[in-house]
């Protein structure tokens, strides 16, 4: 399914099988999740997308050409980070996520909304045993990058989770491994999603502009709304961290000094490391990481996409090949 013009819809197309270049592999695509990111580059809110481009960047399949990491046949992911350069300041630092020339699965190189794709060696993942392919291609960016953003909030007991979509359905889980207390905020009378956060052991729950109960050491924005932002500050202690998990987000608005005063910390997370995916992947057996995931056939990706937009899924969108 390929994007031709950005803010259209993706077209069903007949494309030849890739042929992997040197340092890559071929995988035979069996689920590919889809993402809020899919919906940023389909509305133009990330430049310069590669069109026309198949999009999707939670690939689960097969290797389906040689190998020198794996065997044919090996069940592996592809995230969202595709190659870094591995030798600009942030690469030779250990921060590769912040690399000054990145490539980005199905975004700069066409992804997983296809059959078959190519990726680079080094930045595929064996996944899991026990792990279904529809099961693990949500762990792929929501759960990795989530986890990269959990990390963020560093020692917090308390975390407030503002929206409560594919993300942080998985995360939920990892902060109660951890014995971490998880509030969650959603959209005004979004009475379904709060119970399922409910459900899923959240100790508070409650509309987004409210306060919660005791002030909060940390909080995580989803969602990708700007005036979110001073929300949260205002809703964590002094010295609390609020984190902006999204790779897109609207304008944030001004907000007075008060509420970023006391040493409160705002900052973001771009993409993530290998480090970061090894660590996941590895915790997610040990936990273990149940994902909810509402499946569609290929053909049925703008549906799957319009949904997502409207906030009509429960955990993740699968596209099953």
């Amino acid at each position: 399914m390929v994007l031709e013009n950005i803010g259209k819809p993706l077209v069903l197309r007949d494309v030849p099988i890739p042929e992997p270049k040197q340092g890559q592999l071929r995988i035979k695509i069996n689920a590919c999740s889809v993402c809020r990111t899919d919906l940023h580059i389909l509305d133009g809110e990330l430049p310069k997308p590669s069109l026309p481009l198949i999009m999707g960047h939670q690939i689960v399949g097969r290797v389906d050409s040689d190998s020198t990491r794996f065997k044919k046949g090996d069940l592996v992911g592809v995230p969202w980070l595709s190659k870094s350069c591995g030798h600009c300041f942030y690469c030779e630092n250990g921060r590769e996520n912040l690399c000054d020339a990145p490539e980005f699965t199905g975004y700069t190189l066409n992804g997983g909304f296809a059959e078959y794709c190519v990726a680079n060696e080094p930045y595929v993942f064996p996944i899991p045993e026990g792990y279904p392919e529809i099961q693990a291609a949500p762990l792929l960016c929501a759960g990795m990058i989530g986890y990269r953003s959990l990390k963020m909030c560093e020692n917090a007991k308390k975390i407030g989770f503002y929206g409560f979509g594919a993300a942080a359905h998985l995360l939920i889980q990892v902060a109660q491994y951890q014995k971490q207390k998880v509030y969650a905020f959603t959209r005004k009378g979004d009475t379904k999603t709060q119970e399922s956060a409910k459900k899923m052991g959240a100790l508070w729950v409650g509309d987004s502009e409210m306060d919660p109960p005791e002030p909060l050491d940390a909080a995580i924005l989803f969602a990708p709304v700007g005036s979110l932002v001073p929300t949260a500050l205002k809703a964590v202690r002094k010295g609390g961290i609020v984190v902006t998990a999204g790779i897109h987000m609207s304008d944030i608005p001004s907000f007075p000094y008060k509420i970023l005063w006391g040493e409160r910390i705002l900052r973001s997370v771009a993409n993530l490391t290998r480090q970061d995916a090894e660590e996941f992947l590895s915790l997610a057996p040990k936990i273990p990481i149940q994902t909810e995931v509402t499946p569609y056939p290929l053909e049925k990706i703008n549906e799957a996409l319009r949904d997502l937009k409207e906030g009509n899924i429960t955990g993740s969108a699968v596209i099953i090949l």
